[in-house]
């Protein structure tokens, strides 16, 4: 197994690893709120995806409300 020489300096690595970015999510509007959602997924906010209601949200809140109280 190959051993380096001499260490590589910090700028070194650190211009190595500057590509190394995370992706911006990227977001499209729902077709219901017209809010900002992940593609691929469920509205948050009213529980719609491609037009059908698939997530009830306001009987989940009403569901995590009873149980905090």
């Amino acid at each position: 197994m190959a051993h380096p020489k001499r260490q590589h300096s910090k700028q070194r690595q650190r211009k190595r690893r500057t590509h190394y970015k995370t992706a911006t999510p990227q977001l499209a509007t729902c077709t219901n709120c017209q809010k900002p959602v992940l593609t691929h997924r469920v509205c948050p906010f009213c529980g719609f995806y491609k037009g059908q209601l698939i997530v009830d949200v306001v009987a989940m809140k009403e569901k995590k409300e009873k149980k905090e109280s």
